[in-house]
């Protein structure tokens, strides 16, 4: 017989919070029962940004003492589109196998570890526990276009400061092993477009100085410095993907024509550094090359995040102590990384706040915004049992 806490995870992944439109009504309404069916104090913010507004829904379970700073329990509400003929089953039909495995889009990517928290926390009430801090959660919408109607305008609330936050929990990413990966930390985001002139003129000819040949030599600098940190990644063992710095050419704009010779043509980036590089220096190497591929090479920033803040990951750091100790009890061992993307987390370290991305997942491959993802429905059910230990470790955390 299936779970209750499963069925409610199917019933989430139904919800089709899907982007571009993403039907975020659903995912309040089911949310608002929810928490009030657990017996949590439920509202609403609602935030603006991109011309539109959203909801953010902000649960809350009190403590004892509410004069210390709270637990933040973070998710988010939208997914990533599907490309529907690569799905074996219907991504919104939360479809489960004979093995136990929950197809859908957002099983992983995270709707999983909201409907986790909601559970410890109901098993947590049910046993008559009370804690000395309040305990959040917020379920936030627009992750997965970068917050722009969600996290960078919640942050800067008054709802927000209110709540107190000392130390927050948010989205990780599965394990192929036996494992948990915890992430302290994410790489900056840098979206770089390098616009390269010249000379224009007829296709026939060999024209001198033309944007083509700046941009190869770019194209060129930019994928050999990719290639020396593929190989850096590949030669050690003890090397993640967060821990390196990733280039990835993403865009080529220009001409006018198949016989006319451009007089400007622009090529994009997106580049992942890791925490560990200088970026006055990097991006003194980017200017410099640049400069070698001729007059007329200029680049400029479409997104340029240069915030390298890591939460501290130490048993001297109360919060640390009592997460890792709580995982030690568990008896998962534990894979420090830093996140190779970006989430809502990112958000919270810039604003001052310690967060961790956590996604109780072992054992699972990494399918997030992947086809035919999946959560085998043990795995979803140990992720109650290890939050059950997490969370009031982290709520009893004494005052310091």
């Amino acid at each position: 017989m299936e779970s209750p806490a499963v069925t409610k995870f199917r019933e989430y992944i139904r919800i089709k919070s899907v982007h571009p439109k993403p039907d975020y009504d659903s995912a309040v309404a089911f949310l608002d029962q929810y928490g009030k069916d657990i017996g949590l104090e439920v509202h609403h913010v609602e935030v603006s940004g991109g011309g539109y507004t959203n909801i953010v829904v902000i649960m809350t379970w009190k403590g004892k003492n509410p004069n210390l700073c709270s637990v933040l329990l973070h998710s988010h509400t939208d997914v990533v589109p599907v490309y529907e003929d690569q799905w074996k089953c219907d991504a919104f039909a939360a479809i489960k196998d004979e093995n136990g495995d929950i197809y859908g889009r957002g099983t992983q990517d995270m709707k999983c570890v909201g409907i986790q928290y909601l559970e410890a926390i109901r098993r947590l009430k049910k046993e008559g526990k009370q804690f000395e801090r309040d305990i959040h959660l917020t379920f936030m919408p627009d992750e997965e276009i970068g917050g722009i109607c969600g996290i960078r305008p919640f942050v800067k609330t008054k709802e927000f400061a209110d709540m107190n936050v000392g130390f927050a929990l948010d989205e990780g990413l599965a394990h192929p092993e036996n494992k948990y990966s915890v992430f302290y930390g994410e790489r900056g985001l840098w979206w770089i477009r390098i616009k390269c002139e010249g000379n224009p003129g007829h296709g026939s000819r060999f024209i001198e100085n033309t944007a083509a040949e700046k941009m190869r030599k770019i194209v060129n600098k930019m994928l050999d410095f990719r290639e020396k940190e593929k190989l850096r990644l590949e030669a050690n063992n003890t090397c993640l993907l967060g821990d390196v710095t990733t280039v990835n050419l993403t865009k080529l704009e220009g001409g006018l024509a198949y016989n006319i010779v451009p007089a400007d043509l622009t090529v994009g980036f997106d580049i992942r550094i890791a925490p560990t590089i200088n970026l006055k220096e990097f991006e003194n190497q980017v200017a410099t090359w640049c400069k070698e591929a001729g007059d007329g090479v200029t680049y400029s920033f479409v997104q340029k995040n240069d915030d390298q803040t890591l939460t501290p990951h130490d048993k001297s750091d109360p919060w640390w102590n009592a997460f890792s100790t709580a995982c030690e009890e568990i008896g998962v061992e534990l894979s420090l990384e830093v996140f190779p993307a970006g989430t809502d987390s990112k958000l919270y370290r810039e604003a001052g706040y310690p967060a961790i991305g956590f996604s109780p997942m072992r054992n699972t491959p990494i399918l997030l915004h992947d086809h035919n993802e999946f959560l085998n429905e043990k795995i979803f059910m140990e992720g109650i049992d290890a939050y059950c230990k997490i969370i009031p470790a982290l709520a009893n955390v004494p005052e310091y």
